[in-house]
C-alpha cells in the first residue's frame, strides 16, 4: 500500500477548487480566456507532481518537480489578473492564491533539497 503524498493530496485539492472555479467564472461571468489559462495551469501543478512520483531518476523527479513549481507560479499570474480585472470576489481569489503560495513553498523547498542532496 502507498503511503499518502501530503504534496498530491493538496495539489489535488488545489485542482478541483481550480475546476469549481472556472466552472462559476465561465457561467456567471462568460469569460474564457483568463480562466482557462488559471484552469490549465491550476491543474497542471498535480499532473507534474504525479508525474514526478514516478520518476526514474532523481533528474527527473527534480524535472517535474520544477515544472509543477512553474505552474503554480503560473496560476497565481492568472488568480491575480482575474482579481484585478473584478471578474472574481478578492475573498475566494485570496483563498486560492493562499493555497497557491503554500504549494509553491513546498515545492521550491523540495527543489533546494534535491539540489543540495546531489
Amino acid at each position: 500500500m502507498q503511503k499518502e503524498n501530503p504534496l498530491m493530496k493538496k495539489s489535488y485539492d488545489f485542482a478541483l477548487e481550480t475546476i469549481r472555479l472556472y466552472k462559476s467564472i465561465v457561467s456567471s461571468k462568460r469569460e474564457f480566456v483568463l480562466s482557462k489559462q488559471m484552469l490549465r495551469s491550476g491543474t497542471s501543478i498535480g499532473a507534474n507532481i504525479s508525474e514526478a512520483n514516478g520518476a526514474i531518476s532523481t533528474a527527473d523527479f527534480s524535472a517535474k518537480i520544477s515544472i509543477a513549481y512553474k505552474e503554480s507560479l503560473e496560476v497565481k499570474y492568472w488568480l491575480s489578473l482575474l482579481k484585478d480585472s473584478e471578474y472574481i470576489k478578492t475573498e475566494k481569489i485570496n483563498k486560492l492564491l493562499e493555497r497557491a503560495d503554500e504549494l509553491s513553498k513546498i515545492m521550491f523547498s523540495i527543489l533546494k533539497t534535491t539540489k543540495s542532496a546531489k
